[in-house]
């Protein structure tokens, strides 16, 4: 594959959902390229704005909390699998509103107690909590909300 082709074919893959570098990269490496080409694609994404690592993290972050309901802590691990900045992380996380963070997070725990059959109270909390903690949620906000 050519560098211009890589170009052609990275806009269209950049196009269709946003990336990361890292995701790019992967993907160019695993096309042939040699690290210089690789990096000159990237560039040239950059300046053309098909990759933009804070745009990727708003969408990230706002898309796994919404969707699929994550924590922050899962989706700053994720997110930092992908090795996006500390500036980025703090940018994505802004998109989530911590009224909803908590209410969603009540909702889990709620709908989890409400699924186990369970009749001790202290067993189905331990239940619930350890479900939203690994989910990605803190430990400190799970205990303050069964604690009440």
């Amino acid at each position: 594959m050519t560098k211009t082709e890589a170009l052609e074919k990275m806009a269209k893959y950049c196009a269709y959902q946003e990336r990361c570098q890292s995701d790019v990269r992967l993907k160019l490496f695993n096309s042939g390229l040699d690290r210089d080409e690789i990096d000159d694609v990237i560039c040239q994404l950059i300046e053309q704005d098909f990759v933009n690592e804070e745009r990727f993290a708003k969408a990230f972050a706002r898309g796994k909390f919404r969707q699929k309901g994550w924590g922050k802590i899962k989706i700053k691990q994720h997110l930092m699998q992908k090795e996006i900045s500390e500036y980025c992380l703090k940018k994505g996380f802004e998109e989530i509103n911590e009224s909803e963070y908590l209410i969603k997070l009540e909702e889990i725990l709620y709908k989890k107690i409400n699924s186990l059959s369970e009749t001790n109270e202290f067993i189905s909390n331990q239940k619930a909590a350890k479900y939203a903690i690994s989910r990605g949620y803190e430990s400190s906000l799970v205990w303050d909300i069964l604690d009440c």
